[in-house]
């Protein structure tokens, strides 16, 4: 399991027209992991558009990926202004030591949503993203910190170590030129481990729907 942080150059076209379509730059990275005019591998990778731009101003994809990429094979001139040395998560993150209990600080950009009527919908009011996150995390081998509000003021502050911002609705248009909204949101917090297989699962799996519109990565750094 390799990650992957590629810098953009906004004066290439492409590079314009894949950051205003999530699935278009699904299928422009997809090219670095697949030979020519083959889709890629179902799984093959996960990937997350970066709130932060790099000191120089270009914006930042992060990229989970079984393999390690070919960035020459996406093959539009100007698109790729940096790509930063693969690491090994693996050792990185020393998967197969990850213990019960153990603390990391983390990030996922996800869909938090429910169905109704056989519809997808996304949760708009804090309390109930929360909500989601917390039942993520036990379908996923992990717990978020509780909060003990003193009053109705630190309610509306939300929850302790977890902070959930960017809400949006991202808009994507398919080949067969259907038309898909999903909503997202960006968690940012601290979380426990609770079950090391199902945990090392969902790093490498991913959370929620909406994978290939940029949603579903866990990312990581231990504390203790």
């Amino acid at each position: 399991m390799f990650l992957n942080r590629i810098h953009l150059d906004l004066r290439c076209r492409e590079v314009r027209r894949d950051l205003s379509d999530p699935y278009q730059l699904h299928s422009t990275l997809c090219r670095a992991f697949s030979e020519p005019e083959k889709k890629c591998t179902k799984g093959e990778f996960l990937w997350r558009h970066e709130p932060e731009t790099d000191p120089a101003g270009y914006p930042r994809i992060l990229i989970q990926s079984r393999t390690i990429p070919d960035w020459a094979a996406i093959g539009v001139k100007g698109w790729l202004a940096k790509a930063d040395p693969a690491i090994n998560l693996k050792d990185r993150l020393k998967l197969d030591a990850i213990r019960v209990g153990q603390r990391f600080r983390f990030r996922l950009r996800a869909n938090p949503c429910v169905t109704r009527n056989g519809k997808r919908l996304g949760l708009l009011r804090l309390e109930e993203q929360e909500t989601w996150l917390d039942r993520k995390g036990l379908q996923h081998g992990f717990s978020l910190p509780v909060l003990a509000p003193l009053n109705s003021a630190e309610l509306s502050r939300g929850r302790a170590d977890v902070r959930v911002s960017q809400e949006q609705m991202l808009r994507c248009n398919q080949r067969s030129g259907n038309a898909i909204h999903i909503f997202s949101v960006l968690y940012d917090g601290i979380l426990t481990v609770t079950d090391t297989d199902r945990f090392r699962n969902a790093l490498q799996t991913g959370i929620g729907h909406g994978k290939a519109m940029g949603l579903g990565l866990l990312s990581v750094v231990p504390i203790e």
